[in-house]
């Protein structure tokens, strides 16, 4: 797997694809905080979001400027398809795992 997904990446591609394309920095790093239980820098986010977008597992586009944004745009990410198959590669593998973990131990 030449652009493997590093774990706080994955799990930034997930949020990012469970919101299908209208996930921008601040719902992305909302949903992480609700499903993880934790606190999550907006900061780590975007550095994890462009770094799957050099790598190819999202892409992103510029919304349009809201009053209560003072102007500004909102940058929303999609999963790319490679971006999709890398989450089904680590789910596999993730699988494997735990199948061994699951085993009867050997006699």
């Amino acid at each position: 797997m030449p652009d493997r997904l590093g774990g706080f990446e994955e799990l930034v591609l997930l949020a990012a694809a469970g919101l299908k394309g209208e996930g921008y920095g601040v719902t992305i790093q909302e949903q992480l905080e609700a499903r993880m239980g934790q606190a999550v820098s907006v900061g780590a986010v975007y550095a994890a979001l462009d770094r799957l977008q050099r790598k190819g597992f999202v892409r992103s586009r510029v919304g349009g400027a809201t009053k209560e944004r003072g102007g500004r745009r909102r940058r929303f990410f999609e999963a790319t398809a490679p971006g999709l198959r890398a989450l089904r590669d680590m789910r596999t593998i993730r699988a494997r795992f735990w199948q061994a973990v699951e085993a009867p131990a050997a006699p």
